[in-house]
């Protein structure tokens, strides 16, 4: 029994290692490049649409209002970003109730990849709209003395990011596997229900826990516009009554 597709190896040739992370990351990207040219080749605004832009629809307006409900406006500057990696583990994790797939989010050098993804794209995010001194200017609050712990706390929320979502779909395949080898076919199928649903839940954790750090990085930015605008509205009332 193979814990990681990483064991897997698909072909070698010298020290180039081709395993079934790679091979199945590779496929789940091309899968989903070709999808999309496929369903947006023939776009309609006026009914009758077909279903798979009706299915597009629902999947794209459902992941811009959890954005929209965390951010608050600008949603088309991260629908992109949070999409993509939601929709690469929600097919990641629905693929492997295929026989012979193996999902590369099983892998932890996958999981690690989309972390850090995340961690670089936070603070090019938080950059974008606070400026650099802006947004590194947090790392320093409420004194320097916080850096190194604001540093720690990137650091671990992104090791959590790679390790819950590796763990929980490593051992829902592990479980359904040692299942098949000691009892009836019944229980093991439940058990792949289950793998598929909780798959699909760590999918949107990972993309809700993306876009709440985001939504950190643009806080403080916010924050100061709410308090110079309090600031400017109190200055003209003070005014209007002198």
């Amino acid at each position: 029994m193979e814990l990681s597709p990483d064991s897997i190896i698909i072909w070698q040739w010298q020290s180039i290692v081709l395993n079934a992370t790679i091979l199945y990351t590779w496929l789940m990207m091309a899968g989903l490049v070709l999808g999309a040219g496929w369903v947006t080749r023939r776009l309609s605004v006026e009914p009758p649409l077909s279903r798979a832009q009706n299915l597009l629809e629902v999947v794209v307006s459902t992941i811009r209002d959890q954005i929209q409900d965390i951010i608050g406006d600008k949603v088309d500057h991260y629908l992109p970003f949070i999409g993509t990696l939601f929709l690469f583990i929600s097919m990641s994790n629905l693929l492997g109730l295929v026989p012979g797939f193996h999902p590369p989010t099983g892998s932890l050098s996958t999981t690690a990849a989309l972390a850090t993804c995340v961690f670089f794209a936070v603070p090019i995010y938080g950059i974008a709209q606070q400026g650099v001194t802006g947004y590194f200017k947090h790392y320093l609050e409420p004194s320097p003395f916080m850096l190194p712990f604001h540093v720690m706390g990137e650091l671990s929320r992104t090791l959590a990011l790679a390790v819950r979502l590796f763990g929980n779909v490593m051992s829902g395949s592990t479980v359904v596997a040692i299942l098949l080898s000691i009892v009836p076919l019944f229980v093991p199928v439940v058990m792949q229900l289950l793998e598929l649903l909780i798959g699909q839940i760590q999918a949107y954790i990972f993309a809700v826990l993306t876009t709440v750090y985001i939504a950190s990085a643009l806080q403080a930015h916010e924050e100061k516009e709410r308090s110079q605008n309090l600031r400017s509205s109190k200055g003209d009332s003070h005014l209007n009554t002198l």
